[in-house]
């Protein structure tokens, strides 16, 4: 019989949610709050785990936590159950590792199939693992291999523009790759100014810290306009690399040429003309977002001058001698490139 661990400190929801799962077949097990739930969690290893958030002696996030951290119960599906209803914890639970998110008042219908479909997913991954044919590693060759691999057992996640995906200081639970949108990465420096590291698009990777060890996210990303992504948990990602030598040695590649891109952005915000920064990225902005440099640009004055590094109030100077040049047109936040050639060979 399937084992259910029911961590909640609500008594009344605690019974009728256990009566529930019970008439459904399950055994249940309860804890009263998260310190009592880790410590059964070791010790009878349920199938699946449903933990409320807001509780005494240790909230849910520290119960994910703790149980992410020990090797008996890191893979046991975990589901949040919440009157918490704010994206940005919803966000916060699913960064943290959890499989799912209820939030309260819940049906039934809802509850099994949540259960249901984690049990099951967990089930096909520990068959894949264990399965004594070849395994499907061997067709993961590519990069292109491994978007696939991605689309077909990542789990989906959307955020709406200036959403944050992930703060810096977080734990790195997951690799993402992005299905539809853009996301910058930045920090936020002594003096409180922001400096864009990095921009991706739609078939990037992004996330990754590091393929041996879960360190926390050293910068912050956020969604610059409607964001789709698909995560693959950094567990589950690293095994996988561990059996395809082939896709690791392209990620290491990709890797390479991404800090080779941030050294020349480095470069160019020491060296380069402030005509000359603000050019590059307006064309960098326009690789990211759109197909063509010649679509218009949807983005903040504040976004361009910190991948630029130059004040705000400079960039925006700029702007307005380009357009007295016919380079570009701007309306509102869109800036659309009129002449490419000229814009390229700004110095």
């Amino acid at each position: 019989m399937t084992s259910i661990l029911l961590i909640e400190d609500d008594m009344v929801l605690r019974e009728n949610t256990c009566e529930l799962l019970e008439l459904a077949n399950y055994k249940v097990i309860t804890a009263s709050n998260g310190k009592t739930g880790v410590k059964m969690a070791k010790e009878y290893v349920p199938d699946i785990i449903i933990c409320d958030i807001m509780m005494p002696e240790l909230d849910g996030y520290d119960t994910l936590k703790i149980l992410s951290r020990n090797k008996t119960t890191r893979y046991i599906p975990f589901i949040f159950l919440s009157a918490k209803t704010e994206r940005k914890d919803v966000r916060m639970g699913m960064n943290l590792g959890a499989d799912d998110y209820i939030t309260k008042p819940f049906t039934e219908e809802e509850l099994i199939n949540a259960i249901e479909s984690r049990l099951a997913k967990a089930a096909i991954l520990k068959e894949l693992k264990s399965s004594p044919k070849e395994p499907s590693n061997e067709t993961i060759k590519t990069l292109n291999d491994l978007k696939n691999f991605f689309d077909d057992n990542g789990t989906e996640f959307t955020f709406e523009k200036d959403d944050i995906v992930y703060r810096e200081g977080d734990h790195s639970n997951y690799i993402y790759l992005i299905t539809k949108g853009t996301v910058k990465c930045h920090q936020i420096d002594e003096q409180g100014k922001e400096l864009v590291t990095s921009l991706y698009k739609e078939d990037d990777f992004f996330g990754y810290n590091s393929f041996t060890s879960n360190l926390s996210h050293k910068e912050t990303a956020t969604a610059i306009e409607p964001l789709t992504l698909v995560g693959l948990p950094t567990i589950a990602f690293n095994d996988l690399l561990d059996n395809n030598p082939k896709v690791t040695l392209d990620l290491i590649q990709l890797l390479s040429d991404d800090v080779l891109l941030l050294k020349n952005q480095l470069l160019e915000m020491a060296y380069g003309s402030v005509n000359r920064k603000t050019a590059m990225t307006i064309l960098k902005f326009a690789e990211k977002i759109n197909r063509k440099p010649e679509d218009s640009i949807n983005i903040s004055r504040n976004d361009l001058a910190s991948v630029a590094g130059i004040a705000t109030e400079t960039l925006i100077r700029t702007l307005t001698n380009f357009k007295k040049q016919g380079i570009i047109t701007t309306e509102g936040r869109n800036i659309k490139v009129l002449d490419l050639d000229k814009l390229k060979d700004i110095h």
